[in-house]
């Protein structure tokens, strides 16, 4: 197993969220001398989900991070391999096709593009997405910049220009975005002319998302169905609809389904159901994850 990691070592205790949201409440000349806030994770019950949710307040200290490997690997191994018992939370984060191994979804690391759906030959050469493949290319992606010694976060199109004064340090690609609205007709998992919907979006499963609020935290969400209850899981509407009424401005579907796992305090949680209630344990190609250690002294 090959992980490809970036670690960041921040000289500066503020954050600007980048044609996103506002600066979060640890930004300003005071904030140097603010207490460490950990990512916080809670539960969420609902009828036909249970909602695994990290809150990172502090995302400069304990900035969300890009680890991406080359064979197919279950989210805990990675996570065990890159942070260890250090790991606050992990989760699985962009598209990848099971038969090959190989990304559909773009990732950048240490300024790098290092996961190129471009290279897919069963992407760029499948006669049924030919029609789709300008849009797929164009997915929306989580991003870290540095601006100006200043870390910042944002969610937008992969062909989005870097604003002025920044350098994307890491990205990874996935989509569509849920909030502030949905981009699943621009980024082409649904086409209405058709009845296409490539993620089955409009269907209860199990979801993985990553959002970022008003105050600039960040939040990764997975929701895993429900033994004993059919449908089981949420659609993206509703899961968008979730993350609203939590506090988040701009939110990106990750990889769903089988793949959906979340690791915090140490706890791996599966999200989807087999047909005999069993959690499904899929290895993926990139995961999101932030470190309990915080990488700026307050």
């Amino acid at each position: 197993m090959v992980l490809r990691n970036v670690g960041m070592g921040l000289g500066v205790v503020a954050l600007g969220l980048v044609a996103c949201s506002p600066s979060p409440d640890a930004a300003g000349a005071d904030s140097a001398l603010a207490p460490t806030r950990p990512p916080v994770y809670e539960t969420l019950s609902l009828p036909s989900a249970t909602v695994h949710w990290v809150t990172i307040s502090d995302p400069v200290r304990y900035p969300v991070r890009v680890a991406v490997t080359e064979n197919l690997t279950l989210v805990e191994a990675m996570a065990d391999q890159i942070c260890g018992a250090d790991c606050a939370a992990a989760i699985n984060a962009g598209f990848f096709d099971p038969n090959n191994g190989l990304t559909t979804s773009a990732v950048v690391m240490d300024g790098e593009l290092v996961a190129d759906p471009r290279q897919n030959d069963r992407l760029v050469g499948n006669p049924d997405l030919a029609s789709y493949l300008d849009n797929i290319l164009n997915r929306s992606e989580f991003r870290r910049y540095t601006c100006d010694g200043i870390p910042s976060y944002a969610i937008t199109f992969h062909q989005d220009p870097i604003p002025d004064g920044c350098v994307l340090a890491e990205s990874v690609g996935a989509g569509p975005q849920l909030l502030p609205e949905s981009t699943a007709i621009e980024e082409g998992f649904l086409d209405p002319a058709t009845g296409r919907d490539a993620i089955g979006s409009q269907a209860a499963n199990a979801r993985s998302a990553v959002g970022i609020t008003a105050e600039g935290a960040v939040v990764l969400a997975m929701v895993a169905q429900v033994p004993g209850v059919s449908p089981s899981g949420l659609s993206l509407p509703d899961l968008a609809d979730l993350m609203a009424e939590r506090g988040i401005v701009q939110a990106l579907n990750l990889d769903g389904g089988s793949s959906s796992t979340l690791i915090a305090n140490g706890t791996t949680h599966y999200g989807r159901l087999n047909q005999a209630g069993e959690r499904v344990q899929r290895p993926v190609k990139s995961i999101l994850w932030v470190s309990s250690q915080p990488a700026v002294d307050p």
